[in-house]
């Protein structure tokens, strides 16, 4: 076994760590008896010989063994290696992005040929994959179409191979391997796409066993999403109910494995937890195949969650909740009924699914208003959890979210909702040793009866040490009282404004005026620190500083000349933008600046240009020669769009000319700030938000054409 592994000159490859003198020793683990020396090594060929996808020419180097190692039955565990091999070879160049973005130059760049070069090599040998679709261990069948699919080059003969060995196999998920890789053939090879379609609807029908139905019908969707049928809501959920009646219990859990320190084996571990007391758990990614083919078909896509989000398995639920996540963050629509019936799995005795509601509801702000009831509900008389940390039934009263981490994810659902049933809640977790930063963070949507928290972040305020952690501490605090307006805490404020550290000095001290600048005219104690902060080095200090004595005092002798000292020749582009952005809340009484912030709209920088243009707008009401600079903006980078929008809802009339973007926007149904495969906390709040001032704006729009 591995003939030659002496014969390669190892030390002069490279992987992602150095040297790659180690790579004998991982393909020997990977033939070890030893299941977790065995694991050991699969980590370390996934960590360092084929780090994050790269192929080095070690890697090109290790596919004579693996290949070896495939075919040879006495190996154990060698699915693992087949899919090693499928990722290696695998990698589609046309559509890879990044490899057109790495620069030659770059210690780290590797060349587009090494992985043409293990397509090839793997290609060559891919025949070895042939037999494996009969192989006596499940997890090598279970492997094995995929790597046909992708990697060995004679389409035509694996598809034939595959529907005839579809017809004799009997693991389920590896009937599911065969038919997803039908699909995958289809996608790759045009010629042989319309004959696969045609029996992929076949079997979608024939099939006896309905998971098999379905797992055609996803992949006829994904080969033909423009033919996907009128009736693909009943006819999922009818499936779907099949598989649930017809299902014979919970999987069997699989074989013990010893605990190893691995990536790989916490992955495991995952997804064995993940399906564990499921019947079908196999389920999910089906509907994953089918829902990215139904793409923004959404009203059928949240059909689909609402029935299975009605389902009597816990599973099913709980796999809607995750498919809705990805809906929600991408698509707009109407998820009022998907949001309630989320919320109603909150109480449900299976932990895991009250995990999944809880943490798709804490991302949706706004949208998350229909579960306002259910998060109440759960805070003040769910579940508890017990000791040993698993879910059951019992206690009310102030029981609720006795697990901290499930009480905090409904209270910030239930704060960033803007329901102000929250603010109780609230103040029972600001008397707690530790808050969770985020709670503080969304006191800024409960309006005035925020108010009462005052006096308790106040005192958490005047608790925090003056060392090098301040601003960890102090921000997420000093943010809230500038939320709830907590004027009375102008003290607290001044002695971190004054105990600043050197660790992230400029931070704590622009964190500590925005928040003196929210209180307003009630902040006077705190104008003698503004002042001498308006000669401050940090423009954002600086400029922080000067909007804290505007909203003191209302004297602009000193704020205007401290603001325009930023928009200088030679001032950086995020300078410019704190000073302008100061200037546009000061407002037409800064009208004197106008000439100062006008060469900001022919920067190159696009931030520069829109601080510039809305500020303009709002101190000299110019909306003549800042409408087009917003307007280019909004073209040029979406992610501009909410920040111009409020400057267009201002406008109003002003802005006529901007009534077809408008309207525009309103009509996609794509979130603006959607990316696949990446998401932030707040990217459907800053899209509804973009929405609200959209419809503002041509209201004010159409009620100035009257």
């Amino acid at each position: 076994m591995l003939t030659g592994i002496e014969e390669v000159d190892w030390a002069s490859l490279g992987h992602a760590y150095g040297p790659a003198d180690d790579v004998p020793e991982l393909l020997r683990g990977l033939a070890s008896a030893d299941p977790a020396e065995r694991e050991t090594a699969l980590d370390g060929m996934y960590g360092a010989v084929h780090h994050q996808g790269d192929v080095y020419d070690s890697t090109l180097a290790c596919i004579p063994f693996l290949l070896e190692l495939v075919a040879d039955p006495g190996v154990q565990d060698r699915g693992c290696i087949v899919e090693l091999l499928t990722s290696i070879g695998g990698i589609e160049l046309d559509d890879d992005e990044e490899l057109d973005e790495l620069d030659p130059e770059d210690e780290e760049f590797i060349p587009a040929a090494n992985y043409a070069m293990a397509a090839a090599a793997i290609a060559a040998g891919a025949d070895v994959f042939l037999g494996l679709v009969s192989d006596p261990d499940p997890e090598v069948r279970l492997a094995a179409p995929c790597a046909l699919a992708s990697l060995h080059p004679e389409p035509a003969r694996v598809l034939g191979l595959l529907r005839e060995r579809l017809t004799v196999e009997r693991d389920t998920e590896v009937r599911l391997a065969l038919v997803a890789a039908v699909g995958r053939i289809a996608l790759r090879h045009a010629s042989l796409r319309a004959e696969t379609v045609d029996w992929l609807g076949w079997l979608a029908r024939a099939a006896q066993d309905p998971g098999l139905r379905l797992a055609a019908l996803a992949q006829r969707a994904r080969c033909a999403p423009a033919d996907i049928p009128d009736d693909i809501v009943p006819w999922v959920t009818g499936l779907l109910e099949e598989i649930r009646t017809s299902a014979q219990g919970p999987i069997a859990a699989g074989a013990e494995r010893a605990a190893t320190p691995t990536l790989i084996g916490q992955v495991r571990e995952l997804l064995e937890e993940h399906a564990a007391g499921r019947p079908a758990p196999w389920t999910e990614e089906l509907l994953r195949t089918l829902h990215a083919a139904l793409d923004d078909r959404v009203d059928d896509r949240i059909a689909l969650i609402v029935a299975q989000l009605r389902s009597p398995d816990w599973g099913q639920r709980s796999d809607a909740i995750w498919l809705c996540g990805g809906l929600i963050r991408i698509w707009r629509g109407r998820y009022e009924e998907v949001v309630r019936l989320v919320g109603a799995q909150l109480h449900d005795p299976e932990p895991r699914l009250r995990e999944a509601a809880t943490s798709l509801l804490e991302r949706l702000f706004e949208l998350g208003a229909p579960a306002a009831d259910a998060l109440v509900t759960r805070l003040t008389t769910g579940p508890v959890v017990g000791p040993g940390g698993g879910g059951g039934h019992g206690g009310g009263g102030q029981g609720g979210f006795v697990g901290r981490s499930g009480r905090d994810g409904a209270l910030l659902a239930l704060a960033r909702a803007g329901d102000t049933r929250a603010v109780p809640l609230l103040a029972r977790a600001l008397e707690e040793r530790e808050v969770r930063r985020e709670l503080l963070y969304a006191m800024d949507g409960l309006g005035p009866s925020a108010a009462m928290l005052a006096p308790l972040l106040r005192r958490r305020l005047a608790e925090v040490e003056l060392d090098e952690r301040l601003y960890d501490r102090a921000a997420p605090l000093l943010y809230a009282l500038a939320a709830v307006r907590g004027n009375q805490a102008v003290p607290e404020v001044l002695r971190v404004l004054r105990g600043a550290p050197s660790n992230r000095r400029d931070w704590v001290r622009e964190a500590a005026l925005r928040t003196l600048a929210s209180f307003g005219p009630a902040a006077q104690e705190a104008v003698p620190e503004m002042r001498r902060l308006l000669a401050a080095e940090s423009a954002a200090v600086a400029t922080t500083a000067a909007r804290a004595l505007w909203a003191a005092e209302g004297d602009l002798g000193e704020v205007l000349p401290a603001l325009e000292r930023w928009l200088r020749p030679g001032a950086s582009g995020a300078d410019w933008c704190a000073a302008a952005q100061a200037l546009g809340e000061i407002g037409p009484a800064a009208a004197v600046t106008a000439p100062a912030l006008r060469p900001g709209l022919a920067s190159r920088d696009l931030w520069v240009r829109v601080r510039s243009a809305a500020a303009l707008w709002r101190v000299s009401g110019d909306a003549a020669t800042a409408l087009p600079v917003l307007l280019a903006a909004w073209e040029e980078n979406r992610h501009a769009r909410v920040d111009v929008a409020e400057c267009l809802a201002e406008m109003g009339p002003a802005a006529s000319e901007a009534q077809l973007v408008i309207l525009t926007e309103l009509t996609r149904r794509r979130r603006h700030n959607a990316r696949e495969g990446a998401s932030g906390s707040h990217d459907i709040h800053l899209d509804e938000k973009l929405l609200t001032l959209c419809r503002a704006a041509l209201a004010r729009m159409e009620r100035g054409a009257l």
